[in-house]
């Protein structure tokens, strides 16, 4: 099997933890072993969270875990410049116009906490669906309607052809957030058919994303995103067997490098977060243990 290209596509919210050195690591195993050049995206689209020393981090991180970039920036200045997500607004703006288009999209006023009231698990059920608001209300959000939506196929690693229909965590997604930038699921989506990415490494978590960004591709006609290989990797854990947070600083890696550890060891403390029994002494084993 061969590929073009894979990214590595960090946010520049919070300082990177071992559950994000580890999808990286798993990214650069694939694309060794298929030939895929791998692009660094930096998705900087919330810019209240954004912050210079987080994109210093992914640079940081980047090569501390000796991780080539075949595309992408590799200074502050050269993200800014070229490569921020800002550059490409004329892109999403596009797509928000053609999913106009679609009778599927509508306006939703709905905020967490009354989606919390609604269903305790914060799964949107459509609630807004009937309102018929118009899309230019003030302080809507612009969602698609998933609830009669048709199995979507996709192509998960290394070859095969699975069916699903879109989950729970996914219902009528959002493709325009409230204050009118594009969400995530639009611009990910607008951005890997944009830089030609044919293999995407990404946790299970966002599994529902996938089917949404299929079910958005489907919408704007973008038949080339369904040859997407997806790979969902399982994710990294806390002693507690809660998931690894940006947010709560949970085994930064920054904290690990001024801590004076080594890739060597870094790779130990992933092989003991998998549950390996064996230890993990150098990237080819790595590659070794968690390639599927």
């Amino acid at each position: 099997m061969k590929f073009a290209q894979t990214r590595i596509a960090p946010t520049p919210s919070g300082f990177l933890h071992l559950g994000n050195a580890y999808s990286f690591l798993l990214t650069k195993a694939f694309a060794e072993k298929h030939g895929a050049k791998i692009l660094l995206r930096i998705d900087d689209l919330d810019r209240e969270r954004y912050r210079q020393e987080y994109v210093q981090d992914i640079l940081d991180t980047l090569d501390f875990l000796e991780i080539q970039i075949h595309q992408g920036p590799s200074s502050i200045a050269e993200f800014e410049s070229q490569w921020t997500q800002q550059e490409r607004r004329p892109l999403y703006q596009a797509a928000l116009e053609q999913v106009q288009q679609s009778r599927l999209l509508f306006s939703c006023t709905c905020t967490k906490s009354q989606i919390l009231q609604i269903d305790p698990r914060g799964i949107y059920l459509g609630q807004c669906l009937d309102r018929r608001m118009p899309l230019d209300k003030n302080e809507a959000a612009w969602r698609i309607n998933t609830l009669d939506a048709d199995f979507l196929d996709y192509i998960a690693y290394p070859d095969t052809q699975k069916s699903a229909l879109i989950p729970e965590e996914a219902s009528c997604y959002v493709v325009r957030k409230k204050d009118k930038n594009p969400a995530y699921q639009l611009s990910s989506l607008v951005d890997d058919i944009y830089f030609g990415v044919d293999l995407i490494v990404r946790g299970q978590d966002l599994f529902p994303s996938t089917l949404g960004q299929l079910d958005l591709a489907r919408i704007l006609g973008k038949e080339e995103f369904a040859k997407t290989t997806f790979y969902h990797h399982p994710l990294l854990k806390g002693p507690d067997q809660s998931k690894l947070s940006k947010s709560a600083g949970a085994f930064s890696i920054r904290q690990l490098r001024q801590e004076g550890k080594t890739l060597r060891d870094v790779l130990q403390l992933m092989g003991k977060s998998l549950g390996l029994h064996e230890e993990i002494q150098s990237f080819p084993e790595f590659s070794e243990l968690a390639l599927p």
